[in-house]
């Protein structure tokens, strides 16, 4: 466990799925006036490389904003490892750390035209809780699907 000033961070441990491994980068501290919650970042690489293959973080609270927008979870897949299920794959790794916190379901949001996304979401569990036209930053709006996924 990781003692900060305002919120603990649990030694995530070995996070590791056949070729994939997650480590962790770093761990980000609530910053009520920058709108920020805690979180843990990981990249993902080929496992026992250094090969980088993505990025996943894990919020552990949400704030309004993320609830509508954001959620629990973000991932990115470099381009050219794409298809191999990097981003459910990783989600699913991070689940017992969610739980660790205390948490039993997780908010996950994408475009309803990211259809890898989309089917992340539905890989790792996700009901699609609604579609809404929402304020992302000041001025800007687009449509954003909500999954809930029960852990």
């Amino acid at each position: 466990m990781v003692q900060t000033s305002k919120f603990i961070f649990f030694e995530p441990g070995d996070l590791i799925d056949n070729d994939l491994e997650l480590k962790l980068s770093k761990t980000l501290q609530a910053n009520e006036s920058e709108n920020h919650v805690p979180e843990y970042a990981f990249h993902m690489f080929k496992a026992g490389t250094n090969n980088f293959m993505g990025n996943i973080g894990l919020r552990i609270i949400l704030n309004d904003r993320l609830k509508k927008y954001g959620g629990n979870m973000n991932y990115n897949v470099e381009e050219e490892h794409r298809g191999n299920q990097y981003s459910s794959r990783s989600c699913k790794l991070l689940f017992p750390l969610a739980r660790k916190h205390g948490l039993r379901e997780l908010l996950i949001t994408c475009a309803p035209d990211n259809i890898g996304s989309k089917k992340t979401c539905e890989a790792i569990g996700g009901k699609l809780i609604d579609t809404n036209y929402i304020e992302i930053e000041p001025g800007k709006f687009r449509d954003t699907c909500r999954y809930k996924i029960n852990i």
